[in-house]
């Protein structure tokens, strides 16, 4: 079953409270994921998304991706223990609201998007992909993103980029936000370095499991630059997305 929404809360701490956020990724995951209303849950490290690698660590911003039951539920994550924990640590957070567009591949043996429909879309999509790196080909995975990143960086209509992953090492995603779907078709289909990475995928096999989702962006609530957003000046439009 599609879920009806999806949210990314994304914190910005102090570094003197990384050793805290790190006592926090060991203790509340089972929490997160026992809260009433809560299909699917993952808190994240993430990294500057300049390179997608071991070495882009950012130990000053922490995500959570939750799938919800309704957005009734959805409505109390602040209120509860682990988003009161997280925003009392955070100097800045964001809040984005998601709805499936498309979704392949699983994560953590689950679909934790079900088999969205797709749907037109006029204003920003975010896409995640997600992936658990085959010890054996991390090497070479990790030689192969460099050039992407870098096209990523310069990429027309990007608004916001990030590498996520559960682990420091072998679960890699990222998330990049785009000012419509054309822009991110753009990229991933038309664009020299990312359609020779998708081309090499299967032949590589860097992956033992992979996903793929994209995403109508509704409300953007709180501090966008925590997701280093680049929407233009006085856009309003871009801010709000499609809710």
């Amino acid at each position: 079953m599609t879920p009806e929404l999806v949210t990314l809360h994304v914190w910005r701490i102090p570094r003197t409270a990384v050793p805290r956020a790190l006592a926090r990724m060991a203790t509340h995951p089972a929490r997160l994921r026992r809260m009433p209303g809560v299909r699917f849950a993952k808190l994240l490290g993430t990294g500057t998304g300049t390179g997608f690698g071991p070495g882009d660590t950012d130990l000053t911003r922490w995500a959570a991706l939750v799938v919800w039951d309704s957005p009734a539920a959805a409505a109390g994550f602040d209120a509860s223990p682990v988003g009161r924990s997280w925003a009392r640590l955070a100097r800045a957070g964001v809040r984005v609201e998601l709805r499936p567009l498309t979704s392949r591949g699983e994560w953590s043996g689950r679909r934790p998007f079900g088999e969205p429909s797709g749907g037109r879309v006029t204003g920003p999509v975010l896409a995640l992909t997600r992936a658990r790196l085959r010890a054996r080909r991390a090497v070479t995975f990790w030689r192969a993103i460099p050039p992407v990143a870098a096209a990523l960086h310069d990429a027309p209509g990007l608004l916001a980029r990030f590498g996520v992953g559960e682990a420091p090492l072998g679960w890699q995603g990222t998330v990049s936000v785009w000012q419509d779907p054309a822009d991110l078709v753009a990229f991933a289909y038309r664009h020299p370095e990312h359609r020779a990475a998708i081309t090499r995928t299967p032949t590589e096999g860097w992956y033992a499991e992979e996903l793929f989702a994209r995403f109508a962006v509704g409300d953007v609530v709180g501090d966008r630059t925590v997701l280093g957003w680049a929407a233009p000046a006085g856009d309003p439009e871009t801010a709000r997305g499609n809710a």
